[in-house]
Formats: C-alpha cells, structure tokens, sequence
C-alpha cells in the first residue's frame, strides 16, 4: 500500500514543470497518499532535504506559474557526485546513501522529472529496489520509447514564433538570418520549428551538413529574386567531415562525458 510518494526535479527548467507537480500532488490527495518534493533535485534528496506539498497551500495557484517551486539540479549524478576531499576533486557513488533516505523517509515511490540522464539514474534506483516513476523531462524530445516529452511543444512554438519575427527582418534588409536553437544530439526542435516557421534550411545533428548545399540553396533563391534566407541551425549541429566544437568538457555518470558546446565554430562561419 503506497503511502508516501517524492518528487524531484533534475536538469534544466522546462515549461510545464509546475503543472505535472500539481497533478502528482492532487492524484495522491485523492488517493490519501502524502506527497513530498526534494530540493534542488537529486541534491536534496542526497541531503535528505524535503517540504510536504499539498493542494490547500503549496501547490494552489502554481498551475501558470514557470519554473518549478521545488528547484532542479545540474550536474548531480550521485552514482557519480562531485566531492571535495584534501582540496582536490573526487567523484564518488553517493547512491545508497540517497537509497536509504527514501527509506528513512517512509517514501514508497519516487517520481523522477527530467531527461536521458536523469532516467537513467532512475533506472540505476530501480534496481536498488526503489520504486520509481519517470516522467520524460526534456525540450530536446530525445527520452527513447517517449513520443514527446513535455516542454518540447512549447520549445517550438517559441522557436517558430522567433522565425516569423526574423522573416520580417531578413526580407527588409535582404539578410541572411540564422536561429541557432538547442538541440545536442537531437534535432526535432531544428526540424519542427523550420517547418513550422517556413525556414529556407535547417541543420541537424543527426546528418552531417554540406556548407556548399547550403550555398547552393541560398543562392538559388536569390536567383528567383528572393534576396533573404532564413537558417535554423541545432547547437550540435556538424559539418561533414567534422565533429562538434566544444568548448569544455564536464564529467557526468559513469564513463559519460556531457559536452559544452560552442556558439558556432569560427571555419564554418567565416565560410557561411
């Protein structure tokens, strides 16, 4: 019998956050079930730290609000957690620490609210016998066996609201505009909101461009007297050829390596 259920919030903010907390909460008072949030994510869990949520008081009124009232973590995967030890920098398992927490704590269940990363910790608990439920968190809409994670929608409407206003601009001064949005290693933001916002070409992570077929695309349609263009590109984005351009690494869980990228990288704008 479930008694007690948690919430935490890893990655970045993402619209709708808010709103599936209140749902998580109002779904367990009608089943008698108490619900608590941890801090900052799997921070808070890893300290134990935690509110009570409920619908008369915490968790009123945070449907329009973005965000998230009970915060998010970055970079804190306590399979693989930063420590500070004789002033260097150590990564340690600081998992069964986190798993005997929940069990203090009396939490039957726990929803895990964010992306790839944080489902994968997800399933790193599940097999420590917590139970857990995932719920895809993520704009870029890259959780695998997830048609589309919320925030992803909102992403592309913002996305394809900005090339409407960049269309007005390009056409005016005869430019050549480019909308770099985010996108590491998936490009359905790139692609949606290029079909959605009537872009001449988009640039995608998951194939290689060619800078010469973008030429060619532009300038054709200089030569039907349409003297402006519009380009979305995702910041993982390639040349063939190429790799990405990084501008630092971070340590994340076990043998994984996140990437920082680089706004652009200086060959392919000097030749763009």
């Amino acid at each position: 019998m479930v008694k007690k259920v948690g919430i935490l919030i890893n990655g970045g903010d993402a619209p709708g956050l808010n709103a599936v907390i209140r749902a998580i909460v109002r779904t367990a008072e009608k089943n008698g079930i108490e619900c608590y949030g941890f801090k900052d994510g799997f921070n808070g869990l890893l300290h134990n730290d935690y509110v009570r949520l409920d619908k008369a008081e915490i968790t009123s009124g945070i449907l329009h609000k973005g965000g998230a009232i009970i915060g998010s973590s970055l970079n804190s995967n306590v399979f693989n957690y930063k420590v500070i030890e004789n002033g260097e920098v150590v990564y340690k398992d600081l998992s069964e620490k986190c798993v005997q927490n929940l069990k203090d704590d009396g939490i039957d269940c726990l929803f895990t609210l964010g992306g790839d990363s944080t489902q994968k910790s997800a399933r790193d608990f599940s097999l420590r016998g917590i139970n857990v439920i995932g719920v895809p968190k993520t704009i870029d809409n890259d959780v695998a066996c997830t048609d589309v994670t919320f925030g992803f929608n909102t992403a592309v409407s913002v996305a394809s609201e900005s090339l409407d206003r960049l269309h007005t601009t390009a056409e005016t001064h005869n430019r050549i505009m480019v909308l770099e949005v985010m996108g590491r290693y998936a490009g359905w933001i790139t692609l949606e909101s290029a079909i959605a916002g009537g872009a001449d070409v988009a640039l995608l992570p998951e194939i290689p461009y060619d800078i010469e077929k973008v030429v060619e695309k532009i300038k054709a349609r200089q030569a039907e007297g349409k003297n402006f263009s519009i380009v979305v590109v995702s910041e993982g984005a390639y040349p063939k050829g190429g790799s990405m351009s990084i501008k630092d690494e971070r340590h994340g869980g076990k043998g994984v390596i996140n990437i920082q990228l680089r706004r652009c990288r200086r060959t392919s704008c000097k030749t763009t």
